[in-house]
């Protein structure tokens, strides 16, 4: 029984730091996205789409509010965005986003993660020209050609578009994301989105297996847990 509580004790003390570490981040994202846009979601439309993601991630709305107060009042942290690039376990590449008031520490954190996973920074741009910048949308709909003709109807320049099992993913430039997405709404005013992010999708896969894969693992588990990280993109494919 001790031991049952104990795994149990564990567990809920995981889930904890996961939920902490996801309210830090949607809380720093929406402060940042607030103070530099405006706080009026109808006015600053990325702040629309980053409230509506945060929602569907099941962040209180309490975090969401105190973010939105905090940049209307004006003052506090200056946060900036920074982007680091590099090559892991196998030699996959991977992007990592930041929002970081203090560049020094981060990229000393960051450095710290891939060293000792035994993986390697690189240059700005040595990695990200094998990723494409998209958004993505997915949601339940049995009409592929009916979605196409909407998104042309207006103008949407669509990258790719797949139906797997009911299932339609609209793939398209990053630029496009509320274009399409109001071309969806007004086509198919009931429409419920599955999912909807901008993203980078890499162009090749890099296979890895053996001890990369452990390596790759724990490289993506020290990141997560670094405070001002907020996305990891990677090419990684792991060998079954």
């Amino acid at each position: 029984m001790g031991r049952t509580f104990e795994n149990r004790k564990a567990a809920m003390a995981k889930t904890a730091s996961m939920k902490t570490k996801l309210y830090s981040k949607f809380g720093k994202e929406l402060y940042v996205c607030a103070k530099n846009g405006g706080a009026d979601p109808t006015a600053n439309l990325t702040l629309r789409r980053l409230i509506e993601r945060a929602k569907r991630n099941q962040v209180p709305g309490h975090v969401i509010e105190k973010a939105l107060d905090k940049a209307k009042g004006g003052g506090g942290e200056d946060y900036s965005t920074v982007r680091y690039e590099g090559f892991g376990p196998g030699n996959c590449m991977i992007i990592v986003d930041c929002l970081t008031d203090n560049n020094n520490r981060t990229i000393g954190d960051v450095r710290t993660c891939f060293n000792k996973a035994k993986a390697k920074l690189g240059a700005p741009g040595s990695v990200a020209h094998m990723f494409d910048h998209r958004a993505i949308l997915s949601f339940k709909h049995d009409d592929e050609e009916a979605v196409l003709e909407a998104l042309m109807a207006q103008d949407v320049d669509v990258a790719d578009i797949e139906n797997e099992d009911g299932i339609i993913t609209v793939i398209c430039p990053h630029t496009e994301f509320y274009k399409a997405k109001t071309a969806l709404s007004e086509a198919f005013p009931n429409l419920q989105m599955e999912l909807e992010e901008i993203t980078f999708i890499p162009q090749t896969q890099t296979e890895i297996s053996g001890e990369d894969v452990q390596l790759f693992e724990k490289l993506l588990d020290m990141l997560n847990d670094c405070d001002d990280v907020q996305d990891v993109y990677h090419n990684a494919e792991i060998k079954s």
